[in-house]
């Protein structure tokens, strides 16, 4: 049986032994603390030479990956005279535990997809993890490091990989001859204000980096205020490091060297372990032989979930702006000054607005999955209002739209959103999606999915069109803006469930193109197309708005069919309030709002808890998905996209929130007053349609 023995400059008291197999061969495993004695552990190198067949050098600090060459020299030179001195094969691990850090990351960002894109990383020593930041690098942009802070008492961090280097190969060979940094560091006010920047960056960050050495040093003082909810990569969590990282409500522990054997140990002995079994030096095995090792043990990194269950929180970010003037009062400051102002202070308060820069509106939090996946995001602001919008040119609302997604980018955002008339303004989100350096989605598959999921519940709930199982709904339905984004995949969805189906647009070629595009798809579809919607309204059972008029009125309420459902799809709404208040026998409800699934938490929106507009909910579905994709851009939507996201909104737990109109949501008893006044308003019309019938027909005897 083959010895391996573990040396370490750590405490006797966590010294173990064990039998075990590796690569095929028996061998006995034993660790010896020192207690910090150099003196003890060189006198234990000598003891167990020629005994042992081969020794690991633990708790050992690392020179740093990058540094001043005088350094790293002279810490080689240390090695390379031990190493003379002793002929069983001897190792720290640094080849081991250099390979392992960036097969951890490559290996994790491989297996759950997107693990790494975008997040806020926090290294409390680059110095020492540069090998990871460089990997990282390849993921993210938003790297921080301490280094300053912890090491030389200096309030900065650095925000780069390319910062860290010159503070690494220059700065901090001079900082570390400072005659000042005795002084500031034994400043009280200094350390607490260097300890309150540590922890605020602690709490800003996605993942916090953490060397294995003086493990419990850097995270001294943190509780779950700082480590709440992070992911923490370390090397060798042991279980007290992972019990304390449980306590501060840590989700997620990578730990960069693999568990292969019964217990946790550092990478010295698994690298001793493999010295061993192939009978080499540390000078003969290259790291190729580590990777080939790695890869044939399956010595896959530890992803260790302190609560017990798999967590994983995934970023986006949407988009919102005020739909009118009369949203900027939402702020309390202007709301007060225009109450003794005339109107045209609303008015250059809209104008200013519209120019400034994007700002966060909200945080996003608490939306968890069935599946246990959970997301959490930020609302941007951009000022315009659409009049605003359309008072400028396109590239106006685009220059805003890509600061917004450098914001979403520098906050972790994964993936983003655009609501409202940001997604109509041009080519409806194609030139912001090439030019942003996050995917982009207009939410609008999930739109016209809500809008007629709202639909045929409230069809359903009204209960005046009969629905046969199977069948094609013998009822008429009609789109206003048939030929734009949304109305059309509501053109093509309605043509599979209602017999009849008429296009009502502004454009007649693309109408005509349209009609024949569903005709292909839909043979047999009874369609009609027209500039002049109001002629056919009196006929409709169902009615979608979706058109980009920004609030201009597009229909006659007075002229639609008692029992009519409109579903207003447009943002602003196509109808006002006062329109809808002249039908009371006519069910509006404002598209379909989407139910969030967990206990979602954010600034109000203008709708109820848990509920989202449907574009929105694209985005948190996209990104519980993991689905960090262009999804929904453009003019042209592709119905298979619409359903496709229906389908993963149900598997997220997306619900259709209960229907709501302008006056809030429609309870059963609205809705059944509605229909009570519809049936009425029928019969009223079918006994005026008699009366004139019997006029008629006595005029005519009369004649």
């Amino acid at each position: 049986m083959k010895q391996v023995i573990s040396i370490s400059l750590g405490a006797s008291k966590d010294d173990y032994q064990f039998e075990t197999e590796f690569l095929g061969q028996q061998f006995m495993v034993r660790r010896i603390g020192t207690d910090g004695s150099r003196d003890i552990a060189a006198q234990k190198l000598l003891e167990y030479d020629k005994q042992a067949d081969a020794i690991g050098l633990g708790n050992i600090k690392f020179p740093h990956t990058i540094s001043p060459g005088y350094l790293t020299k002279k810490h080689d030179d240390k090695i390379k005279t031990l190493g003379k001195r002793i002929q069983t094969p001897v190792t720290t691990g640094a080849a081991l535990r250099d390979v392992s850090f960036e097969w951890a990351l490559r290996f994790v960002e491989h297996k759950f997809g997107n693990y790494f894109k975008n997040a806020k990383v926090l290294f409390l020593s680059g110095m020492t993890s540069y090998r990871i930041a460089k990997v990282m690098a390849e993921y993210t942009d938003n790297l921080t490091f301490a280094d300053p802070i912890i090491e030389n008492d200096i309030s900065k961090l650095i925000h780069s990989l390319k910062g860290l280097e010159t503070y690494a190969r220059g700065a901090h060979e001079v900082l570390e001859w400072l005659p000042g940094k005795r002084l500031t560091s034994s400043v009280v006010p200094l350390q607490k204000w260097n300890q309150y920047v540590l922890k605020k960056a602690m709490q800003k960050a996605t993942i916090i980096v953490v060397p294995n050495y003086n493990f419990y040093k850097y995270l001294k003082d943190t509780s779950i205020e700082e480590l709440g909810g992070k992911i923490i990569i370390t090397s060798s969590a042991y279980d007290d490091r992972v019990e304390f990282l449980k306590a501060r409500g840590v989700d997620v522990i990578i730990d960069t060297t693999p568990k292969i054997l019964e217990r946790v140990v550092a990478p010295n002995v698994i690298e001793a372990l493999i010295l061993a079994a192939l009978e080499k030096k540390s000078d003969m095995i290259h790291p190729d032989d580590l990777l080939e090792i790695i890869s044939m043990q399956k010595m896959d990194p530890r992803v260790v979930y302190p609560s017990g269950q798999e967590k994983r929180v995934n970023r986006f970010a949407f988009v919102i702006h005020p739909l009118s003037k009369e949203f900027l009062k939402k702020d309390k400051a202007i709301d007060f000054i225009s109450g003794f102002t005339p109107p045209v202070f609303l008015d250059a308060v809209e104008k200013v607005v519209a120019y400034a820069p994007p700002w966060v509106y909200s945080k996003v939090t608490g939306i968890k999955s069935p599946t246990g996946a959970e997301a959490e995001g930020w609302l941007i602001t951009v000022g315009g209002t659409p009049k605003q919008m359309l008072a400028h040119s396109p590239e106006f609302t685009y220059k805003r739209l890509l600061q917004a997604a450098r914001m979403a980018k520098r906050m972790g955002a994964q993936i983003m959103g655009l609501g409202a008339f940001t997604k109509v303004v041009g080519d409806a989100g194609v030139t912001v999606a090439k030019k942003a350096d996050i995917p982009i989605t207009t939410g609008n598959s999930y739109s016209a999915s809500g809008a007629l999921w709202a639909g045929a519940d409230a069809v359903r709930r009204m209960g005046l069109i009969k629905i046969e199982p199977g069948r094609k709904i013998a009822a008429k339905t009609m789109v206003l803006g048939a030929s734009g984004a949304i109305g059309s995949v509501c053109c093509r969805l309605l043509a599979k469930a209602f017999d009849e189906v008429i296009l009502a647009g502004r454009n007649t070629a693309k109408l005509l193109a349209l009609q024949q595009s569903i005709l292909d798809e839909t043979p047999g579809v009874k369609l009609k197309i027209t500039t002049k919607p109001d002629r056919y309204l009196p006929e409709m059972d169902v009615i979608v708005t979706a058109t980009s008029g920004a609030g201009k009125k597009i229909l006659d309420i007075t002229k639609v069919k008692p029992g009519c459902i409109i579903t207003d799809v447009a943002r602003p709404l196509d109808l006002s309030p006062e329109d809808v208040a002249k039908r009371p026998d006519v069910l509006v409800i404002e598209s379909g709002e989407i139910e969030l699934p967990g206990n979602p938490e954010m600034k109000s929106i203008g709708l109820p808890r848990k509920v989202a507009y449907a574009c929105l909910a694209e985005t948190i579905v996209l990104a519980l998905e993991g689905r960090y994709e262009i999804f929904t851009v453009g003019r042209d939507i592709e119905w298979e996209k619409v359903r496709e996201i229906y389908k993963m909104g149900l598997k997220h737990g997306m619900k259709l929130a209960a229907i709501s109109g302008v006056n809030g949501v429609f309870s059963d008893e609205d809705i059944l007053r509605v229909r009570d006044l519809a049936l009425i308003a029928r019969k009223n019309a079918e006994q005026q349609t008699e009366q004139a019938e019997q006029t008629g027909i006595r005029a005519g005897g009369e004649a």
